[in-house]
């Protein structure tokens, strides 16, 4: 149970979306409200930005595959859908499911309080012009939204064509979605500057980044070795964080491969893009509860540093040339802020951003520090949020299913095109022949020279033997339990057999199974 004023809330919170936005409503917005966070920051969150399903923002210079990323994902064209080499997606397209196919534009997305659009009309009719939601059936949209963005064009045309401040907008979208996805083309590596902006931008939001290297089927190996070594190199100068970004290669649209050299490492990349972005209705309610945390500390800071340059102003006189000084000096109040409230530099906005937004302020209108606004949100980050966070876990428990399904997402599930079928331990799992008969003979050999009794090898007899592979015994125990089906302690020329076909599939890289599959259990043993 919640607390407000001091009084028990007799309102139970019944799901993790209730809570935070009783929380925001509560405890958070009116620190906002009070020192002009949303004429600085973000806009106030409503009630679909806690309701909405996952988002994923796809990124990237014009002609990289995002729009055929969306087709491929869905395998579905959706309203609105252009696809070609040159700069063709104009507008930010919010691709989400109804019962319906349709376009709805921008200027009516805004005014609707179910979608959680509202507040980007602050980008005034020159981006609403370009911003429409492409409604359709589809099984993939009943669990995620997906939003496709105009191709980064390079020099001036950037700037001055748009007409709307796009770095902003992105970066409006980027606080909200779930998975930012930056697409590369391996072409095309050079990554313009209004890239590496765009890229700036979403500075605070690397954990919520994946890079994908689309187009890769088209260049060779060695060739691929050298592109990818050049992105990571571009990346790690504008990204600037010492973790290295996932980055996922492949060949994102259901066409044939051109150069097939790396199938394998094709299909286990996008297995494991798939996965990550299947996850992200699980941990969407983590996610949003992630994003209020991030919001709550950067309001905190919001208001320690408005209400100090409040206190700063003379009441009559000089205010202008005061205000001038004071924006001038903000990193010394940056600095002292952070001293005297044992807050992380981290946690401040960016310096010139603050500046360039202050300059066009009525400080008079500021307010002085209220302790007990900033003492509501430091309950609401040591108590609330903690009790929210078992909610979360709870939820998660009682849906451990929920993932994205139908698309491209089901083409690999099952079947022999599921990725990794047929190989390592799943070798030979359409076969009517046992596959570890195809070596036995070799293995018998090795069997009969230790000197079997009524059959059998003993465990220290095998041991000398499987520790020839060189592999940690943990390993070799896992082996050891698996291939000694009657578990019996000691192994037949079946069991023996068996031991070491595991060594060899261990060996060439596969995964061991948790349980030995039927194909492998011995043809003596399958009745026990």
């Amino acid at each position: 149970m919640f607390k407000r004023n001091g009084k028990k809330d007799p309102e139970l919170i019944q799901n993790v979306s209730e809570g935070l936005k009783k929380l925001y409503k509560t405890k958070l917005f009116p620190l906002e409200d009070t020192y002009h966070f949303h004429d600085f920051h973000s806009p106030a969150l409503e009630d679909a930005d806690f309701d909405n399903k996952p988002m994923v923002l796809l990124v990237g210079q014009y002609s990289t595959g995002k729009t055929t990323f969306i087709r491929h994902l869905m395998e579905q064209d959706f309203p609105g859908m252009r696809i070609g080499p040159e700069p063709t997606t104009d507008s930010f397209i919010a691709v989400m499911h109804g019962e319906q196919d349709g376009l709805i534009p921008g200027n009516a997305l805004v005014v609707d309080p179910k979608k959680p659009f509202r507040k980007l009309n602050a980008f005034g009719n020159a981006f609403l012009n370009r911003f429409v939601c492409a409604q359709m059936p589809n099984a993939v949209l009943e669990s995620i939204s997906i939003i496709d963005t105009p191709g980064i064009l390079s020099g001036e045309k950037q700037r001055i064509s748009r007409g709307y401040d796009f770095a902003a907008v992105l970066e409006w979208f980027a606080e909200r979605v779930d998975r930012i996805i930056l697409l590369f083309d391996a072409h095309k590596l050079d990554i313009s500057d209004e890239f590496s902006e765009v890229i700036r931008s979403l500075k605070n939001h690397e954990d919520k980044m994946r890079v994908v290297l689309n187009k890769a089927d088209q260049i060779g190996t060695q060739q691929l070795m050298r592109v990818y070594g050049a992105l990571m190199w571009s990346l790690g100068k504008i990204v600037g964080t010492p973790e290295v970004i996932r980055v996922y290669i492949g060949s994102f649209w259901a066409q044939p491969l051109l150069v097939a050299d790396n199938r394998k490492l094709f299909e286990a990349e996008e297995q494991d893009l798939f996965k990550d972005i299947q996850g992200l209705p699980r941990n969407a309610a983590l996610r949003k509860l992630n994003d209020l945390i991030k919001r709550a500390r950067l309001a905190k800071v919001h208001a320690y540093i408005i209400s100090s340059l409040k206190k700063e102003m003379p009441n009559m006189f000089g205010k202008e040339n005061k205000k001038k000084e004071l924006i001038a000096n903000l990193g010394e109040i940056y600095t002292r802020i952070e001293k005297e409230h044992q807050i992380s530099p981290g946690d401040f906005p960016k310096l010139a951003k603050m500046q360039e937004i202050l300059a066009n302020q009525d400080f008079s209108k500021f307010q002085a520090v209220k302790p007990k606004l900033l003492e509501a949100v430091e309950d609401m980050l040591a108590n609330d949020i903690a009790k929210l966070m078992t909610l979360v876990r709870q939820e998660e428990a009682a849906m451990p299913s929920q993932s994205v399904q139908g698309g491209a997402f089901e083409g690999t599930m099952n079947g022999p095109f599921g990725h990794g079928y047929g190989e390592g331990a799943g070798e030979g799992i359409d076969e009517l022949e046992w596959v570890v008969a195809r070596d036995k003979p070799t293995y018998d050999e090795i069997f009969y020279t230790l000197s079997p009794v009524n059959g059998k090898v003993s465990g220290a007899l095998a041991k000398k033997e499987m520790v020839k592979s060189k592999l940690p015994n943990t390993v070799l125990g896992k082996i050891w339990k698996l291939a000694d089906v009657d578990k019996d302690g000691y192994l037949d020329d079946e069991e023996f057999a068996l031991a070491n076909h595991l060594i060899k599939v261990k060996l060439e890289g596969h995964e061991l199974p948790t349980d030995l599959p039927e194909h492998l259990i011995p043809p003596s043993k399958r009745g026990l």
